[in-house]
């Protein structure tokens, strides 16, 4: 792909992919392009992984589906920060998911603008050319180069804003867009006239705290049997209390085989916010700060042999390595404006947030500072007007209780299409159409084959939160 694509035939960014054949190649439709959100997912692991078993049958016998890594991420070009990925994770495992007091804020703020500055001083020909606008100029190369005439794309979180961008570049070249859990492109640029950073514009905090009511409301629902924090109170007031008491004490599990996880105030609500993504986890999010919270209260730390399984399988899963944040960054800043606000700005931004999405606004306002150090330096970046003039249908997912893309934003997002129609799945977790339900598998299959697909239906998942029956209408 031309790096620049104002020079065409000058140097070139290597563009990562994979391809999963269709299974009825007599029934071959095209090319199903897919990005599993981010920014900074990777495409080629999404369908290397998951590939098989994302897409209905119907699917599957008729598209090749392909993952792709944006430019700036993984296997593509990928912009780092540091030497290695092991200086990356070392430099970024002493830091708390976010700051609280105000010696941690000093230092937060210092040693993450060090990161801004190694992505710009090791990765800056990359980082200036990174914008989701170069990606979908990219994504039109390849459409090109599989022989299809227009596009048909499944896009995830992230995927929505590049499906959206790639809708206002070429808007006769789409077949089929399928969009899941939308980022609003006007709050997400900046567009709006709104001064805060990009990740507190999105609206996370406050839909992480609808979906946290949810958790707790179901568990209680459920009962001790089902759900062990019901077992110390109210759900709700028994994580509030907790998260107090971590802020001044933290305190530490150790799972069978060592390796003790300390429950900070930050990592307690970093945990929360990761896990309210899955539905299918809560029983054990659930376990796990059951413990947390009797910990909490001064019982001690528990002995490994007395942890629940389901507790020991949790924190496991809790430990893996950071991943590279330089294609996240690339794409987040250079596609969105943050210049209004000064480092120094923070602290005051993130104690505002809180009180709107207490825990969580002050966690995501604090996610975009690098954003004021490396900025819009992609001359290329697309941010608007967002007015869609793409004539074929589009189809457009939102799930009531997203704690990462609002529901609130789904219909927005799609008015700005003139033939766009809302699926929603009346449900939990981030994304409705990945693994949650089969009326939502069945859905999407209709429309990226037959391009039909009803405005205002509504799914329910298969099963509930913390092993209660499936769900149904009522």
């Amino acid at each position: 792909m031309p790096t620049d694509y104002d020079e065409p035939h000058g140097a070139t960014t290597r563009v990562a992919l994979t391809k999963l054949p269709a299974t009825g190649p007599g029934e071959r439709l095209g090319s199903l392009f897919t990005n599993p959100g981010g920014p900074g997912g990777s495409g080629v692991e999404f369908v290397q992984a998951v590939g098989k078993t994302a897409f209905d049958p119907q699917v599957r016998e008729h598209f090749d589906i392909i993952g792709f890594d944006p430019r700036g991420v993984a296997g593509s070009d990928p912009v780092t920060c540091f030497r290695d990925a092991k200086e990356e994770e070392a430099h970024l495992g002493r830091l708390p998911a976010f700051p609280v007091t105000r010696a941690e804020e000093h230092r937060f703020t210092r040693e993450i603008l060090k990161v801004a500055r190694g992505c710009l001083e090791r990765s800056r020909e990359r980082v200036e050319h990174a914008s989701t606008a170069n990606v979908a100029r990219d994504l039109d190369l390849m459409r090109q180069a599989v022989g299809d005439r227009k596009l048909t794309y499944a896009g995830y979180s992230y995927g929505t804003f590049l499906g959206a961008t790639y809708a206002r570049l070429f808007p006769r070249k789409v077949r089929a867009l399928m969009l899941d859990g939308t980022v609003e492109p006007v709050n997400y640029t900046g567009l709006n006239g709104d001064r805060r950073p990009v990740t507190a514009r999105t609206g996370q905090g406050a839909a992480a705290s609808l979906a946290l009511k949810e958790f707790t409301r179901l568990c209680a629902q459920a009962g001790p049997g089902r759900c062990a924090l019901a077992g110390l109170g109210d759900p709700g007031a028994v994580i509030e209390r907790t998260l107090s008491k971590l802020v001044a004490s933290p305190v530490t599990i150790t799972p069978p085989g060592g390796g003790s996880v300390v429950f900070t105030y930050p990592f307690a609500v970093e945990t929360l916010f990761n896990a309210l993504y899955k539905p299918q986890s809560w029983a054990s999010l659930a376990a796990t700060f059951a413990v947390v919270a009797t910990l909490a209260e001064g019982s001690g730390e528990p002995r490994a042999r007395r942890l629940p399984s389901e507790v020991t399988t949790f924190l496991r899963e809790q430990r893996t390595n950071y991943p590279s944040v330089g294609g996240t960054l690339a794409n987040l800043c250079t596609d969105t404006l943050n210049h209004r606000v000064n480092p120094g700005d923070f602290p005051a931004l993130a104690e505002a947030e809180d009180a709107g999405a207490r825990h969580f606004g002050r966690y995501r306002a604090w996610q975009s500072l690098a954003c004021t150090r490396i900025g819009n330096v992609d001359r290329d970046a697309y941010l608007g007007s967002w007015l869609q003039t793409v004539t074929a249908p589009v189809m457009v997912a939102g799930t009531r209780f997203d704690p990462a893309t609002p529901y609130r934003f789904t219909r927005p997002f799609a008015d700005r299409f003139p033939n766009a129609r809302v699926v929603t799945l009346e449900g939990w977790g981030h994304g409705g159409t990945l693994f949650k339900s089969r009326c939502m598998n069945q859905l999407v299959a209709r429309y990226l084959v037959e391009l039909k697909v009803t405005d205002g239906a509504r799914c329910w998942p298969d099963a509930r939160p913390f092993g209660e029956s499936p769900a149904t209408g009522r």
